[in-house]
């Protein structure tokens, strides 16, 4: 079991928002977020299994930039295998999961894309980065994606966001992208626009 948070929501048919960290975040960082997108959504929020230098993350880099994949790869499925096992324990839709992350957070949720056609219905991805190459993707038909994105982010460049998208689409994702005149940082205004795609692709 990963050290997480659940909270259950008023509407049970909702998705399951599964929130992941940053850097150095923890299963509080992003509690704040989930009722800005939707307030009757369920909660799980994680904490990654990985320290570096004392700071919580999903997965070991081995430089800025640079992911340990063969860590990615099992710390991908360590995540996936937690979701099976949350699901059962707190009674929600295995298939109803939408995960929001940011940084590191929003890169192993791009893994869990990449890795497994099932882990996700969908995912608001804050700044990632492309987590694999080289991989072919399962089937994602009928996956909502959004991902924003910083036109002055050093740790996440332009083209990581670009190719993420092209690659998430050649797997027949749907793909939207919001662009910040930002570096790193989550801003209300990109939580804004999450807030309103989500409105429009699960609400409408």
């Amino acid at each position: 079991m990963m050290e997480h948070i659940f909270k259950k929501g008023f509407t049970p048919e909702k998705p399951v928002f599964l929130l992941l960290h940053g850097t150095g975040g923890n299963e509080q960082s992003l509690l704040s977020l989930a009722p800005m997108i939707d307030a009757e959504a369920s909660v799980l929020s994680v904490r990654g299994n990985v320290s570096e230098h004392g700071m919580p993350r999903f997965f070991r880099r081995l430089s800025e930039g640079v992911f340990d994949e063969e860590d990615l790869v099992f710390r991908t499925k360590e995540l996936n295998d937690f979701l099976d096992e949350a699901a059962v324990k707190y009674e929600f839709k295995r298939d109803n999961i939408v995960a929001i992350g940011y940084s590191n957070g929003a890169n192993i949720a791009a893994s869990l894309l990449y890795h497994y056609g099932d882990a996700l219905n969908g995912a608001i991805l804050h700044h990632p980065m492309v987590p694999l190459r080289g991989i072919a993707l399962p089937d994602l038909t009928g996956k909502q994606i959004f991902i924003a994105a910083g036109t002055n982010d050093p740790i996440s460049p332009v083209r990581e966001a670009e190719e993420l998208q092209e690659a998430l689409e050649a797997a027949n994702a749907s793909v939207a992208v919001h662009w910040e005149n930002h570096g790193h940082q989550l801003t209300g205004s990109e939580v804004e626009a999450a807030r309103q795609w989500y409105q429009q692709k699960y609400q409408a």
